[in-house]
């Protein structure tokens, strides 16, 4: 802490100019989020913590706001949609030099059908240059961000004219700025953030200035979901007693981020209990684009947890970061970023039954690895984009870390604008966001004649080729298909010690280990299953596919499988 305070108290003396943007009124603030289904937990959350204040010079600010229905779609995506005065106050800063922004000329108006207009917005197709046709819709997102921000300072003319030039300047590994969106912070990673900066508010004061100049300049979301242990198992009232648990263990930590949600603007968390980060986001804080005070823009996000990646499944540019990378653009810094290469991934076809999005998603993944992806971006597109649901797509997306690229990209298409409405987001809002994109020509209409865009490399799959397998989606190159792993099986048992080979000699390989096990005898021979648990987010993210799991657990207990 003591470390923290002092970098913070240099950072704070430098950073005084940028936090003067912050006004002094609060606005997004986080406010506990009640569940129906763990109120208890939800009272300890709202009541127990709510006179506790954190740093002498903020004994004045309490764990106080208002509350709001967490299973309510509605309000928590009002919330996260409200326009932020921190945000508000920049943009107007930017107006008023409007004269001096080098792409001003562009900027254009986003009617809407009855009247009106949506809102201003940067527009991609006004700058009249072919080169823009054929980039890929991943590289236009950092290209609209780098247009919109460009001050000639942080990011200028030349980095813009790099994306532009992609085809010919990203096999060069030149680097450029990236400001994006948003933030989305977990509790095992945000907490230190949050830390770092109260102490740049007790750095702020010891100075002589205001300590509520400190705020974040762009929106972060923080969700509170690795916490959790699994104390309480196979009964109704598992999830009760285990979040009940989960506060006690943490109850200071709790107290904190609640102090934070309140006290810094700009910042929304999400409290205990609500769900995997990776899903809140897909399903609630995903905006696809921005509206910030009549400024439209796409949403793009950074987030301390490597599977921020799920995010890209809805068309949202987002990737993990380490916490000082997400604290700097948390601050309003732009990561310096090698432009990518992008490889344009083709689908074509249609699952057949019974193959699920594990099977395909560890087939992409043997092929990517294969390929080789790091540090680069894989698009996917084709007439196959149609067949797959947005969970399956999300599922591809959480993976990236595993088949090794920054982000799986799928552009924003008619099945993304489905989900956005199954997900509770207004008509108005569907309909702003599919006209701002089509205007931008970010949108994927696969009932139009498809231009032909520019890749790095390219590959293609069937879906109608992939069939049932198994493996561990950390070694993908294990992948093994279902109808062949018994033999596959016996045959690691007999290779050599190395790769897939244990080396039991036959006689050994039918060997039984007899034990109790709570007082009832049991054994253990080669190929059972001694752990068996899904809690990955690759997984949990697929509704469909948590059901197939619950269904092979029900077929097995019925067949005579036992604890």
């Amino acid at each position: 802490m003591y470390c923290r305070a002092r970098f913070a108290s240099r950072l704070a003396s430098t950073t005084a100019a940028a936090a003067s943007f912050s006004p002094s009124a609060c606005s997004r603030v986080s406010s506990p989020i009640s569940s129906p289904s763990s109120a208890s937990s939800v009272s300890f959350w709202n009541q127990r913590y709510r006179s506790l204040s954190f740093s002498s010079s903020l004994r004045s600010l309490r764990c106080s706001a208002p509350r709001l229905h967490w299973r309510s779609t509605e309000s928590l995506c009002v919330l996260a949609r409200t326009p932020v005065p921190v945000v508000e106050r920049f943009h107007r800063r930017i107006a008023t030099t409007a004269s001096e922004h080098p792409f001003k000329g562009v900027m254009t108006s986003l009617p809407k059908p009855g009247g009106g207009e949506f809102g201003k917005f940067y527009s991609l197709p006004a700058l009249n240059d072919p080169r823009i046709d054929r980039l890929p819709y991943s590289i236009r997102i950092l290209l609209e961000s780098a247009i919109r921000n460009c001050d000639n300072f942080q990011v200028t003319k030349d980095d813009v004219e790099k994306i532009i030039d992609w085809e010919n300047t990203s096999p060069k590994q030149v680097e450029i700025p990236f400001k994006p969106a948003r933030v989305l912070l977990q509790d095992f990673t945000g907490v230190p953030a949050v830390v770092d900066l109260a102490s740049m508010r007790d750095a702020m004061k010891n100075l002589g200035n205001d300590p509520k100049k400190i705020n974040p300049l762009v929106p972060v979301d923080l969700v509170i979901d690795h916490s959790v242990q699994v104390d309480v198992a196979r009964s109704e009232n598992a999830v009760q007693e285990n979040m009940e648990l989960e506060f006690k263990r943490n109850k200071e930590r709790f107290a904190f981020l609640k102090w934070g949600s309140s006290a810094f603007h700009n910042m929304l968390v999400v409290p205990p209990g609500s769900g995997i980060v990776h899903q809140v986001n897909l399903e609630y804080l995903g905006r696809v684009v921005f509206n910030s005070d009549g400024m439209l823009y796409p949403d793009s996000v950074v987030g301390t947890d490597s599977h921020t990646t799920m995010i890209d499944g809805l068309g949202v540019a987002g990737w993990g970061v380490g916490g000082i990378e997400a604290e700097a653009a948390m601050l309003g810094q732009p990561m310096s970023m090698v432009l990518p290469g992008v490889v344009g991934f083709k689908l074509s076809g249609k699952l057949r039954d019974g193959v699920t999005a594990t099977d395909l998603v560890l087939t992409v993944t043997q092929m990517l690895r294969k390929h080789g992806v790091v540090g680069k971006f894989v698009e996917f597109y084709g007439e196959g984009m149609g067949e797959l649901s947005l969970a399956d797509r999300a599922t591809i997306a959480n993976m990236s870390p595993e088949y090794g690229a920054t982000m799986g990209f799928f552009p924003v298409d008619h099945v993304t604008l489905q989900y956005l409405k199954l997900t509770g987001r207004s008509d108005e809002t569907v309909s702003m966001i599919e006209a701002y994109l089509r205007a931008n020509k970010m949108f994927v209409d696969y009932n139009e004649p498809q231009q032909e865009r520019a890749c790095s490399s390219f590959l293609q799959l069937d879906l109608a080729e992939v069939e049932p397998c198994i493996s561990w989606r950390k070694r993908p190159h294990d992948r093994v298909p279902l109808k062949e792993m018994k033999a596959d099986w016996h045959a690691c048992l007999d290779n050599n010690v190395g790769f897939k080979g244990f080396a039991v000699p036959k006689e050994e390989q039918n060997k039984v280990a007899k034990f109790t096990f709570h007082g009832l005898p049991a054994e253990l021979r080669h190929g059972s299953v001694v752990i068996a648990a899904i809690t990955s987010c690759t997984n949990t993210s697929n509704p469909s596919v948590m059901l197939g799991a619950g269904l092979v657990a029900k077929k097995a207990y019925e067949l005579g499988l036992e604890v």
